[in-house]
């Protein structure tokens, strides 16, 4: 027997698809692209963290967040250097260009957001967040 509405999940699934793909058009449209984003969104506070740190900000696997790295070296966006007090460890350090690029994606990602939000007031968009949340902590057993 099929289900009057679709399970909260698949509408959940295709929704964030859509999203993010609109998101990512979005910001390679600006130069950048998510990936791009994430990493320098998670650089932008202090302007430098260990490799690892960085995969688990943008909730990468190492090898896919080192594919990602090594384009924006190219770019000029960011740098990596051995740290000092360990030698296995990389740090990722933001560089000028980094910081001006990721000055010009947050506009796309605030205009982004805006489209995104609509109509939908702020109560609404804070309902949206806690459902969100409450969802996020059913399935992972209780962890946000």
């Amino acid at each position: 027997m099929k289900p009057a509405k679709p399970p909260i999940g698949f509408v959940l699934f295709q929704t964030s698809k859509v999203v993010a793909r609109a998101f990512d058009d979005a910001m390679v449209e600006a130069g950048g692209s998510q990936p791009t984003w994430l990493v320098l969104l998670s650089l932008m506070p202090g302007g430098e963290r260990s490799q690892s740190e960085l995969a688990q900000a943008v909730g990468v696997q190492g090898p896919t967040l080192t594919h990602h790295l090594n384009g924006l070296e190219a770019q000029g966006l960011i740098v990596r250097a051995r740290d000092p007090v360990d030698r296995r460890s990389h740090q990722v350090t933001l560089t000028p260009a980094g910081r001006a690029r990721f000055l010009t994606l947050r506009q796309t990602a605030e205009r982004f957001d805006a489209r995104l939000r609509g109509d939908l007031g702020d109560a609404a968009v804070d309902q949206l967040r806690d459902l969100l949340a409450q969802l996020r902590v059913n399935v992972s057993g209780g962890e946000a």
